[in-house]
């Protein structure tokens, strides 16, 4: 039998994330997950000669699964709670934005889907931009380091 004690109080690593981080988080990763399947579907098709320009399947394939690395990048550091993934999501969510509006312009079953990256993207804009979740990652504000005393 031990005679330690477990403390009281859980240690920083253990403690819980924010709901907001953690659905900011997810935010990230859906999109991530999302250009990732697009890039390798591309690269499938490219390869089998299904599409009409191999060439450019592959090369939009494969520049889908690089970008797709971005916001997978960025959800893994949110759920770390690192301060440097704010950034990545941010740029994840403002990069999706004209992309809905272009989905939203065209036909048939694209405005569907332009919809629900519309509605994904100004969600993750809203939570990354909140200043609870500046604060939750630890990043200062302002030119001061330290407050006043």
């Amino acid at each position: 039998m031990s005679t330690q004690q477990t403390p009281s109080t859980p240690s920083p690593s253990t403690a819980e994330r924010p709901t907001r981080i953690t659905v900011l988080a997810g935010v990230n990763a859906l999109e991530g997950v999302a250009l990732a399947v697009g890039g390798i579907y591309l690269l499938i098709m490219g390869l089998l000669g299904k599409l009409e320009s191999t060439q450019q399947a592959e090369t939009v394939g494969i520049t889908l699964v690089a970008l797709g690395a971005i916001p997978l990048i960025a959800a893994r550091g949110l759920l770390l709670l690192r301060s440097w993934s704010r950034g990545p999501a941010l740029i994840t969510q403002i990069m999706a934005l004209p992309v809905a509006w272009t989905l939203l312009r065209s036909q048939g079953a694209l405005i569907p889907t332009g919809i629900v990256l519309a509605v994904v993207a100004v969600t993750g804009l809203v939570l990354v931009l909140n200043p609870a979740t500046t604060q939750d990652l630890g990043i200062r504000r302002g030119p001061r380091a330290t407050p006043d005393a």
